[in-house]
């Protein structure tokens, strides 16, 4: 057991259902959850081609995202990781990560567009939905100005799809919990927890506890009520790429 809840052995599905025998559990969801977890526990994810420049908090996120059924995302600072262009992504990268070779700057901005394929996965796309600060979107590129046009353009691409819902923090919205940070709340279908991931320069901090999710849940429902409607935000969002061209 030591092993297994020190990551040093996996689990198989049979003993997981033993295990939760004996815990006492009944609820069949988190039986079914739990068992196709331990199947899936020795494949290789897709990213661990990456694994020379990806840190293991980020490989570990990548698959969270990768199971999620939703992220909601507060993004006070930057675009969010899953509509970035791969301009604003080499950009934003090498300014965050300072230490960085151009080369592994290169692989995480190829890994962060990889990451997007869960937009459009055929076995039912990621659920995103991001409310972005307008000052995000004021952001300009002095050495490359078409960066942010692309940007935008990005933004109102995918806005379109139907599982992506994007709504802009105006500069005048009311007092609202996002003063204290972004963050994302990355939900899972079944009976599996939601995680909320917080993000600085040392790398990425979870949070499972129920009401530590519970608080960042509330406080998204209140950042999305303080943010501008969706068609507002979208139409927003167009106006200003039409201003970059200009």
């Amino acid at each position: 057991m030591s092993k297994i809840e020190n990551a040093f052995a996996t689990i198989r599905s049979a003993e997981v259902t033993t295990l939760l025998q004996v815990y006492g559990v009944t609820d069949p969801e988190i039986y079914s959850a739990l068992e196709a977890l331990a199947k899936d526990a020795g494949k290789k994810g897709w990213w661990q081609t990456y694994s020379g420049v990806v840190a293991p908090a980020y490989a570990d996120y990548i698959s969270l995202e990768s199971d999620a059924e939703s992220i909601k995302v507060f993004a006070p600072l930057l675009i969010p990781g899953l509509l970035q262009t791969a301009a604003y992504a080499r950009e934003t990268i090498s300014g965050i990560t300072m230490t960085r070779t151009p080369e592994e700057i290169a692989a995480l901005a190829e890994l962060r567009l990889a990451r997007q394929s869960v937009l459009t996965r055929p076995s039912g796309p990621l659920k995103l939905w991001a409310v972005i600060s307008e000052a995000v979107l004021h952001q300009r590129f002095a050495v490359r100005p078409s960066t942010m046009r692309d940007q935008l353009r990005r933004l109102t691409d995918c806005a379109d799809l139907p599982n992506v819902t994007i709504q802009v923090m105006p500069l005048d919205a009311t007092p609202h919990p996002g003063y204290a940070g972004g963050f994302s709340v990355v939900g899972f279908p079944s009976a599996l927890p939601d995680v909320v991931t917080l993000e600085n320069l040392l790398g990425l901090a979870y949070l499972e506890e129920d009401s530590e999710v519970n608080t960042f849940t509330d406080a998204f429902s209140r950042i999305v009520a303080a943010a501008s409607p969706v068609d507002d935000s979208k139409a927003l969002i167009a106006r200003m790429e039409k201003g970059t061209r200009q």
